[in-house]
């Protein structure tokens, strides 16, 4: 449990308060797209499916579709009247098949009726005849066939890996399968299209990227994109699925309502979100390297095997991401990444929290394990051993320093300068060591060691393994345009204040944060602040709230907007007490001039009497980014956010079951714009991430079907199986770089987490066997694998 003080009603950043929206979710009387109240005669969609994984279409009868009960009319793509693309990317992704189909799954046509359960059924009457073409379903598929998105691998080298591999004194390779995973956001996909006046069009959408909508949209119905206005008040849930995947069901409900005049409604039912969204991208990596006999890398490849599926939609900046995140923590001196982006006859692989970083991260951990196991050391030890140089201290200068200001008489050391990652960045604020040490202190990391090898020998079945490892993770949209962001602010005249900016709210507490945000700029309380739905009309070009850049880049233009505001009012109040602005004091909701005292309301209601306006917009852009994706080689993140996780679990070894007994975690947060929150964030990351990499397994038929495409056959994390003991606290210190409040992104890098209970699962397998065989546990460890994985620590071939 994590238990906050109450907080004074004033209180506004580096405060511990609820969500905003928190008493509505409990009582079920938060909105979302699925609850808007529709006009009378609103249509609803659906589309009919491809039950083929490859083929080509030769004929779609659809007689009985369009004489179904209730539907209005049913559109194939040679009815679409401009644009039938929904890619968020190379325009490779049509709304419905043309000639051919390239998944189990792809939408074929789309049903209008007067009820969901009217297009549903009709949408089942159709007859589709496909001659069916070779498919591409695995990764070695497509690796025989050269099937992949851009024109090879991408690879990036620092050194001769090669050769100091083969002048260590030891070498470890090995390879580690990783699965994907379905997002299960709680709101399914849903959008609703309200045609207005002059063929323009109001879109309500479950979705990350409100721009993103407004482009695709425009494009479906031949107009500008000022004739396009998007809405998001909330999702029930994103974490990248809704980054791209919601384009789909916007055109479709924005193309039926231009065809009909009529209000158009659509939303997935579960089967249908699995079977037509896309997923995490699973991943192959290989590995090899050269290590001395302390475990330290001297030498390292890394060949990297991304499934895409059909369509590139963002896959290639995931794969960047993974490449990016292949050192995570670790020095690498000489190192080879190379990347292969496949193409196959499956869902299109999409945005999943931490973007390609967790498989990257999870690719040198593993190796990190197998160095410790051939060696036969701690892994905390070899993890140590191989992480970035410990950030710099300021030097201290002045009398009896035999330093002068830093100066030619004060030389840096030479084992004080930053050491760089594989692609050129400088790691100038590395602070695992520092954390390592206190979470190893905190979780009494070394005597639980001691007890678990303990137990592991006295008891033949139950076995136990513990595990800490570390994250850095890289803050920044590596796209460098789209790090940017833009804020409207209103006073009125009673001093309450109503704003809006790009981000979207899935949950994550992003709107609080925002308003405590304001809240501090103004100097009043929190309460004050309203923020309405992310609307494309009163914010234009937005990013997606992605990246963990939420609050970076939103809070940052809010701020902005409200200093333009604040500085118009203390120079009003400046010129009446023939003072200066910098003289002016707002504090506690007061302001100050001299021996006076005006309290917000009466400063605001003088300012709207001396027609001073009250409103303003903002905007940032995140400093310092430099990037160049092809050579792989700059600084593609503002900064680095890090953390570390210990965790313990038990296996039974004769049914593989599991369980992680505790968990104990230290993240790093910066100055906490919002401890609460961003405890949360991290609770539900780690779990999300142990959920990924224990128990959430995909599965696809010979034909390319998905069959775990329900909840029945598709297992996430319950409550029951977040750990019993659950420690987390915060590394409570300012952000060095100048970001909002001080503070760091928390919403991918907690899931990264979850790689400690992967890797402690390891470790109890590990014990059943003599200590001569690595166990190689994949991922995800289902009781499965690790019955497997038992028998070969056993002898079983």
């Amino acid at each position: 449990m994590n238990l906050h003080k109450p907080t004074p009603p004033a209180a506004s950043l580096n405060t511990p308060l609820p969500h905003d929206a928190a008493a509505l979710h409990v009582a079920g009387s938060a909105r979302y797209v699925d609850d808007i109240p529709t006009p009378a005669g609103t249509l609803h969609l659906c589309f009919g499916l491809s039950e083929h994984a490859h083929g080509r279409i030769d004929a779609l009868a659809l007689d009985a579709v369009r004489a179904a009960p209730g539907v209005v009319a049913v559109l194939t793509a040679a009815d679409l009247p401009f644009a039938n693309d929904v890619s968020p990317s190379v325009h490779d992704e049509p709304l419905l098949a043309e000639g051919t189909v390239h998944y189990a799954g792809q939408p074929l046509f789309l049903v209008v009726a007067d009820s969901h359960h009217a297009a549903r059924r009709a949408a089942r009457a159709a007859t589709a005849r496909i001659t069916p073409l070779p498919a591409i379903l695995s990764i070695d598929d497509a690796l025989a066939a050269d099937a992949r998105f851009e024109d090879g691998p991408r690879i990036w080298t620092r050194g001769d890996p090669d050769t100091a591999i083969a002048a260590a004194p030891h070498v470890i390779e090995g390879a580690i399968e990783i699965g994907g995973q379905e997002h299960f956001y709680l709101e399914g996909q849903a959008a609703l299209a309200l045609p207005q006046e002059g063929g323009d069009m109001v879109v309500h959408a479950s979705s990350q990227h409100p721009t993103e909508i407004q482009h695709k949209v425009a494009d479906a119905l031949g107009v500008p994109m000022h004739a396009v206005r998007v809405e998001v008040r909330r999702m029930g849930g994103g974490f990248g699925g809704k980054e791209s995947q919601g384009n789909a069901l916007a055109v479709a409900c924005a193309v039926a309502a231009r065809a009909t005049g009529r209000p158009c409604k659509m939303r997935y039912d579960r089967d249908d979100d699995f079977i037509i969204t896309g997923k995490r991208h699973d991943f192959r990596i290989a590995y090899r390297a050269g290590v001395d006999g302390d475990g330290r890398i001297r030498g390292v490849t890394f060949t990297q095997y991304a499934r895409c599926g059909w369509a590139q939609d963002l896959s290639l900046p995931v794969a960047d991401r993974a490449m990016l995140h292949a050192d995570n923590a670790y020095f690498l001196p000489a190192v080879r990444i190379e990347s292969h982006r496949l193409r196959t006859n499956t869902q299109s692989a999409t945005a999943f929290r931490g973007f390609g970083g967790p498989q990257g991260m999870l690719g040198v951990e593993r190796l990190m394990d197998h160095i410790a196991h051939a060696l036969g050391r701690d892994p905390l030890d070899v993890r140590r051993a191989n992480y970035y140089r410990a950030a710099a201290a300021p030097a201290r200068t002045g009398p009896g320093t035999a330093q002068r200001f830093g100066g030619p008489h004060s030389p840096a050391r030479a084992d004080s300068a930053p050491q760089t990652t594989p692609y050129g960045m400088e790691v100038e604020d590395f602070i695992l060591h520092d954390m390592t040490d206190a979470l190893a202190r905190s979780s009494d990391y070394a005597a639980r060691r001691a007890r678990v090898a303990e137990w592991n020998a006295a008891n033949p079945v139950i076995k136990r393994g513990i595990a800490l490892t570390p994250v850095k993770f890289g803050i920044s949209f590596t796209l460098t345009h789209l790090n940017q962001a833009g804020a409207l602010v209103h006073v009125y005249q009673d001093g309450s204040v109503h704003l809006n900016h790009g981000g979207t709210e899935m949950g994550q507490g992003l709107f609080q944060k925002v308003a405590q945000v304001a809240a501090d700029a103004f100097g009043v309380d929190p309460a004050r602040v309203r923020i309405t739905a992310t609307d494309t009309g009163k914010v234009p070009n937005t990013s997606a709230t992605a990246a963990s850049s939420g609050a970076d880049l939103n809070g940052m233009a809010v701020r902005a907007a409200c200093d333009t505001i604040m500085d118009r009012l203390r120079a009003m109040l400046a010129e009446a007490h023939q003072s200066t602005p910098d003289a002016v004091r707002c504090a506690g909701g007061r302001f100050t001039v001299g021996t006076e005292s005006y309290s917000f309301e009466e400063v605001v209601s003088r300012a709207y009497l001396s027609r001073i306006s009250l409103s303003a917009t903002g905007y940032y852009r995140t400093p310092k980014l430099s990037w160049d994706r092809l050579r792989g080689h700059g600084r593609p993140f503002y900064y680095f956010a890090y953390g570390a996780a210990c965790s313990e679990v038990v296996i039974d070894t004769l049914t593989g079951e599991n369980r992680i007994l505790r968990a104990d975690i230290l993240h790093d947060t910066g100055t906490s714009l919002n401890p609460a929150l961003d405890i949360g964030q991290i609770e539900g990351g780690y779990v999300q991430g142990a959920g990924w990499l224990t128990m959430e397994e995909l599965v696809w038929d010979d034909r390319g079907r998905l069959r775990t495409h329900a909840p029945s056959t598709y297992k996430i994390p319950a409550a029951s199986d977040r750990p019993a003991v659950f420690n987390v606290a915060l590394w409570n210190q300012p952000n060095p770089e100048a970001t909002i409040g001080k503070s760091k992104a928390v919403g991918e890098p907690p899931l990264m987490h979850g790689i400690s209970a992967l890797l402690a699962l390891s470790d109890a397998v590990a014990a059943c066997g003599d200590g001569s065989r690595y166990p190689a546990l994949d991922a995800p460890a289902t009781p499965e694998r690790i019955l497997a994985a038992v028998a070969r620590q056993r002898g079983a071939p």
